[in-house]
């Protein structure tokens, strides 16, 4: 109990070799995540040490509280996208008021996520289908490095309904560009591809954030019309109460929910991802609640929403973390930073922030992902095209994207499940039955029709079950039995059972004998639960297709010499299941 209530005691005892694997791991992640989280502030609308902010605490916090040894919780770009897309309706980018909802919406995150991770709602997420986040993600990405442009050519970017019109803008103000801004981009730009081509280990935004600021300052990049970080408030954030705003916390509720579910689907994805690596284990519902304690926390500490990161988790893996204590020294570093080293931030160029972004999530676009969901099944691909779509066409307000690509995913699914297939069956020469669509010429018996329904019988697909049924049996009028192979149906709910009671009564109206073989467990107990097991018969449902023909064959009175569709000899069947 104790464990579970603070379950950063399994890291110890902390064993002298494990503290300086974590130590080394910390400080190399807090060397990626200073410039990233300053970028991802200014992605989000916020000022860029509110990402310092947002690195401090949350951090520290979903590491103590979670399941994974080395996800880096902290700012990402998906989810400070979708934070600034949610706030701007409300308030202008970078207000006092703009700041205040983006702290009250990482409480709302915060809450929604404890909430789930303490009802043991984990599963929730699986609304957001693999295919659907693919297709969101790319988009995502895209929406992103374009947003990014203006600060690269330092040019204006006007805010409008439209996404893509306000690019247009941007590109036409490229014979106008600031030719310093432009070289500070694309030097930095160059620096993080060289690094990343030539020495992959070593943090190569670090080097080009260095490289940069120190140029800055010495041509005076400030003076020349280039826009810089400018001057950080030293010192820690204040802790205070996230401002309750009543006039716009219904409307941020909705937006809250889809940073929660989009913002942990990284999480628990990137966290399981190196779990396969280290044989540890993850509980979605214990990451739940560290991911929802740090946006708590942080929420009282000035921070916006956080969520695991891909990048800096495979930095910190890669560096050798063994626990969260590395997550821990990344936060005191931040703190350090905070504490003391924030003039050295001044000069460091805006464009470099904007290509720290860039070179960050065009790691995100993977359009063989899309491809594969598509061969994999035609309906999760037109789920993640069409999110990729929606999210495109609705930008900046990326949560409808994905809200119609989750929509979407749903009801195909349903469809699916609305239209199982329905196999009609033949006897294989190894005496097994098998499809008669793939194998024509199997042997059948105008006598019996024996079918195999591939799903649960519920509401919403029962009537299909029936009418397949009952056209079989129109399409043979001589069958004597119809034989329903039942090793695929799940589930049988109130509805399944009302209809199949009906369906043997009928059937039997018209000297059909409705046999079933390989029912679950969970079916039989529906079954005689209520009055449908009586109403089939205990001498009409069998373990084995194999029993069940044996038995039809015997009622029959047909040995195998009569027919090849049964060429096994009759018997009587001692026990039906």
């Amino acid at each position: 109990m104790i464990q579970k209530l603070f379950p950063f005691l399994r890291w110890w005892p902390l064993s002298g070799e494990n503290l300086r694997a974590d130590l080394i791991a910390g400080i190399t992640v807090a060397l990626v995540l200073i410039p990233q989280s300053m970028a991802y502030a200014q992605l989000a609308g916020l000022p860029a040490y509110y990402g310092l902010y947002a690195a401090f605490l949350p951090g520290i916090i979903a590491a103590l509280w979670g399941s994974s040894n080395q996800l880096a919780t902290g700012p990402v770009a998906v989810v400070s996208l979708l934070t600034a897309s949610a706030l701007m309706p409300f308030a202008a980018l970078g207000s006092e008021q703009f700041v205040a909802l983006a702290i009250l919406l990482a409480l709302l995150v915060g809450l929604f996520q404890l909430s789930l991770g303490l009802l043991r709602l984990g599963v929730v997420v699986n609304f957001l289908s693999h295919p659907v986040i693919v297709g969101f993600t790319n988009a995502a990405a895209l929406i992103i490095g374009l947003s990014q442009l203006n600060k690269i050519f330092g040019v204006d970017k006007p805010r409008s309904e439209s996404f893509a019109n306000d690019i247009l803008a941007v590109l036409a103000q490229i014979p106008e560009s600031h030719l310093p801004t432009l070289a500070m981009g694309l030097t930095a730009i160059g620096i993080m591809f060289y690094m990343k081509k030539k020495v992959p280990k070593f943090p190569g935004v670090l080097v080009a954030v260095v490289a940069t600021t120190v140029a800055s300052f010495l041509m005076g990049f400030a003076e020349m019309g280039g826009s810089v970080v400018g001057e950080i408030p030293s010192g820690l954030p204040s802790v205070a109460m996230p401002v309750l705003d009543m006039s716009v916390l219904g409307a941020l509720i909705s937006s809250a929910v889809v940073i929660s579910l989009v913002g942990f689907m990284e999480a628990i994805s990137i966290a399981k991802a190196m779990a396969a690596k280290t044989k540890d284990r993850i509980d979605p519902n214990q990451e739940l609640i560290g991911q929802g304690l740090g946006n708590i926390f942080g929420s009282f500490t000035q921070s916006y929403p956080t969520s695991g990161s891909f990048s800096r988790s495979a930095v910190n893996l890669n560096a050798g973390a063994r626990t969260g204590m590395s997550a821990v020294f990344t936060g005191l570093v931040v703190m350090i930073t905070l504490l003391f080293l924030t003039p050295l931030l001044y000069h460091l160029p805006s464009a470099v922030l904007a290509a720290v972004i860039m070179m960050a999530v065009f790691g995100l676009i993977n359009f063989k992902a899309v491809a594969h969901a598509w061969r994999a099944n035609k309906h999760d691909g037109t789920a993640s095209v069409v999110t990729f779509v929606a999210t495109l066409g609705f930008a900046p307000h990326l949560d409808k994207g994905i809200m119609v690509g989750a929509v979407l995913a749903i009801l195909l699914y349903l469809y699916r499940t609305m239209r199982p297939r329905v196999a009609i069956l033949g006897r294989y020469g190894d005496g097994t039955l098998r499809d008669l669509k793939v194998h024509p010429d199997l042997p059948t018996d105008s006598r019996i029709i024996a079918v195999r329904f591939d799903g649960s019988l519920y509401f919403a697909n029962v009537s299909y079950f029936e009418d397949a049924i009952l056209e079989a049996v129109s399409r043979q009028p001589s069958a004597k039995f119809v034989l329903v192979v039942g090793d695929g149906i799940n589930q049988l709910d109130a509805s399944g059972e009302e209809v199949l009671h009906h369906l043997v009564e009928r059937l039997k109206d018209a000297g059909v004998t409705l046999v079933f073989s390989g029912l679950k467990r969970q079916v039989l107990e529906v079954m005689r639960h209520t009055s449908l097991f009586e109403a089939i018969g205990r001498d009409c449902i069998y373990a084995t297709e194999t029993m069940a023909l044996n038995a039809i064959y015997e009622w029959l009175k047909v040995d195998d010499a009569d027919g090849t569709f049964c060429p096994l000899k009759p018997q009587t069947a001692d026990a039906p299941v």
